[in-house]
């Protein structure tokens, strides 16, 4: 049986995201210098941040 054309295509990891995962965004507040390692340890509020290439 085969897949239906609307699934889309199974590589979709060139595709670029618009969202960043948690330790993503933990890398770079910590590139950025805002990231304090013993006050930032709740898994949510964390800072809105700029993607980084």
């Amino acid at each position: 049986m085969s897949r239906h054309q609307s699934y889309g295509k199974s590589s979709k990891s060139g595709k670029k995201r618009n969202v960043l995962k948690r330790f993503e965004r933990v890398d770079v507040l910590k590139k950025l210098g805002r990231w304090k390692k013993g006050e930032n340890t709740k898994v949510t509020n964390l800072p809105k941040t700029p993607i980084l290439p």
